[in-house]
């Protein structure tokens, strides 16, 4: 029967390779994104997961080692950074950006790949065994939820761009 231990070094490993799954994804789409603004975002995107790789790896390191969950803080406010980088791209871009197909299955399969993170994540929370443990699946979880809303608001913006300016702008409603 499996300890405790076992069971989360698993769900670690687990969680590695999401993160290193989420990364290659992310790069791959970022080569074949046709406008700046996606590949900018994939690219971030990428960056995000390698972090949360690298936190669930030393996590893992030191409990194989010490048997015991390590105060872990993932620190930063990355997600304003991909908002940020959102917004600004966007306003450059302007409402006449034309995008492929492709480009929108990709953010439809980013989409599927975060939510499927976040369900992880939040079961991994419910199971804990450690608080430290309940707090950085917790974290990471909202974190991954994020992404999924940042790549939702991009999505939204390739289908459609005038319409999404008017949906987030409300110019052409408010008169402003």
């Amino acid at each position: 029967m499996p300890t405790e231990q076992d069971v989360t070094l698993a769900g670690l490993k687990t969680a590695i390779q999401m993160e290193i799954d989420g990364k290659e994804f992310y790069i791959k789409s970022s080569r074949t994104s046709t406008n700046e603004l996606g590949k900018k975002l994939l690219k971030q995107l990428s960056k995000e997961e390698d972090i949360h790789r690298k936190t669930f790896e030393s996590i893992y390191k030191k409990i194989s080692s010490h048997k015991d969950w390590p105060v872990i803080k993932i620190g930063g406010d990355r997600v304003q950074g991909l908002k940020t980088l959102f917004s600004k791209a966007i306003e450059a871009m302007g409402k006449d950006t034309k995008t492929i197909t492709t480009e929108l299955t990709a953010i439809e399969t980013a989409m599927d790949i975060e939510n499927r993170t976040y369900d992880f994540y939040k079961m991994r929370s419910s199971l804990a065994a450690y608080s430290g443990e309940k707090e950085l699946y917790e974290e990471i979880a909202a974190q991954e939820k994020e992404h999924h809303r940042v790549l939702l608001d991009y999505f939204e913006f390739l289908k459609n761009p005038a319409s999404w300016f008017v949906e987030k702008e409300h110019s052409s409603v408010d008169g402003g």
